[in-house]
């Protein structure tokens, strides 16, 4: 059994991976502002290490994502991952 003190949230894993997800869409966001092409930022082993390929599915879908890279090059990236996932 778990005890809770000092006020903390018992539900607090659940919203773990939010934070997760939001600090890799920043650090994809951010290398791709380098000048870095976003397959290369998802291949990155930093991104790779960090997530599953699910989870990087899912920050394409994210709106923030979309609006700063582009719908085209997010449909070539789920092209990508898709054929990744299959092997």
């Amino acid at each position: 059994m778990r005890i809770f003190r000092n006020g903390s949230n018992p539900f607090s894993f659940l919203f773990t991976g939010s934070k997760r997800e939001d600090h890799l869409m920043r650090y994809v966001l951010r290398e791709h502002e380098k000048g870095r092409s976003l397959k290369d930022v998802l291949d990155d082993a930093y991104v790779r290490n960090r997530s599953t390929t699910d989870e990087r599915a899912r920050l394409l879908e994210r709106p923030e994502m979309v609006a700063a890279i582009g719908e085209r090059a997010v449909a070539d990236l789920r092209i990508s991952l898709a054929n990744q996932a299959a092997f």
